[in-house]
């Protein structure tokens, strides 16, 4: 059966060469539109989401504000400032708390090595930082351990920019920078990163001590803000909710006052980062779509015209005994014929594209966006999915339409 609709539709194709060529070039056309817009969008989408979560992912960033409800007799506008201690407190009194550290920063520290000086944004951290922040060490380096913190050793982890403009193509590694006048040795340098979020500057261009060393040599008592990893996804609402009942108990305000202890939430923040990449994504989908579907008009405008020239063939057919569904398998099958071929033909060029796109050098940061196509399975096979059910679509009312030829009309028909 199946080599008989081949036969036939590899007949039609050479009695209709030119519109069949432009008609699966047609859907050619619409598929790689498609293919193409939504491999754009996805790999927007990742590098949008990726830009934000490389500044730190499913963590809590609070920091100590002011007052805007009064509480239990006390009025509104009361400063909150945050230490170490509300950072034990979370730790203590939240089972679902994770990792956590606090964040001492200092705006315009001087860092000089030989002739090279700079100044940078500084950090007194813990190591779990480097978890928490994703600024993770190249090979050869480390970042601060627990001995550094408890020891309150003078150790300097930096970012992979500043290390550059320091030291040029020399390994920092091991060499002593001077830090607003106090010797410090560099234990590591951070791994390159794309990131289009920060709090106070890009991580590439930051400096990283221990806290305890940070608080001993500047004497800082409030922290900038504390960093609070929850266990799992699926509580981080409720952990968030607790840590607003803690501090609020610890200092008197109210637990709904969220001014009082302002909050980055990074699982807010990735899922509408998300849901615009989605959105995006969807957009540029439903372009592509209607390009296709106007291949799909095509393909059943070739389909008529083909039912309109065999119509004495048809009637033959049916004269001899063919049954009505064997000529509706012969429409239906050559109209899917003809859409797959220029869909898969446009599918595996919009992938060529794809790939060379990606072997593109990403220099400039803003090419991270636009040079960063994503061809996903679920978009390969929605792509096909979505041609089959043109091309069956663009064939159904023409093969309904030969299979009700009267045999005796079509036989007189010329």
């Amino acid at each position: 059966m199946w080599k008989i609709l081949l036969a036939e539709f590899l007949g039609d194709l050479k009695a209709q060469r030119t519109r069949s060529l432009l008609t699966m070039f047609a859907t050619m056309w619409g598929t790689i539109a498609i293919v193409l817009l939504l491999a754009f969008g996805e790999g927007l989408r990742r590098s949008v989401s990726a830009g934000l979560l490389n500044a730190g992912e499913k963590i809590f960033m609070v920091w100590g504000g002011s007052t805007t409800k009064p509480w239990e007799g006390l009025p509104r506008g009361r400063r909150i400032r945050l230490t170490e201690d509300e950072l034990r407190l979370l730790q203590k009194s939240i089972d679902e708390v994770d990792l956590v550290s606090p964040s001492y920063g200092r705006w315009g520290t001087a860092l000089g090595y030989e002739d090279v000086k700079t100044t940078t944004y500084m950090e007194g951290v813990y190591p779990a930082f480097a978890e928490l922040r994703k600024m993770f060490p190249q090979t050869g380096g480390r970042f601060i351990n627990e001995r550094d913190l408890a020891e309150r050793r003078r150790v300097l982890f930096l970012g992979d920019s500043i290390a550059a403009r320091l030291f040029g193509s020399e390994n920092p590694v091991g060499k002593t920078v001077d830090v607003d006048g106090v010797p410090f040795t560099v234990i590591g340098v951070m791994q390159a990163k794309f990131q289009d979020s920060s709090n106070n500057g890009p991580d590439e261009d930051r400096a990283i001590i221990p806290s305890s060393t940070f608080s001993s040599i500047y004497g800082h008592r409030f922290v900038n803000h504390l960093l609070v990893q929850p266990r799992t996804i699926e509580r981080a609402a409720e952990t968030k909710l607790r840590i607003y009942e803690v501090l609020g108990a610890r200092f008197q305000f109210d637990p709904t006052d969220e001014d009082a202890a302002p909050m980055w939430d990074f699982f807010e923040s990735e899922h509408e980062t998300n849901m615009v990449g989605y959105g995006i994504q969807i957009f540029l989908g439903l372009v592509g779509l209607f390009t296709l579907l106007v291949a799909g008009v095509g393909v059943a405008n070739i389909m008529y015209v083909v039912v309109r020239e065999r119509t004495h063939e048809i009637g033959v057919k049916l004269a001899v005994g063919a049954k009505k569904k064997h000529i509706r398998q012969q429409f239906m099958f050559e109209s899917l014929a003809i859409s797959l071929t220029g869909g898969f033909t446009g599918l595996f060029l919009a992938a060529g594209v794809v790939f060379l796109v990606d072997l593109l050098p990403v220099t400039n940061p803003a090419m991270q966006y636009i040079a960063n196509p994503k061809l996903s399975w679920p978009i390969s096979v929605a792509c096909v999915s979505i041609l089959v059910m043109i091309g069956l679509a663009a064939g159904y009312l023409p093969a309904r339409r030969a299979a009700a030829v009267d045999p005796v009309d079509s036989l007189r028909y010329e």
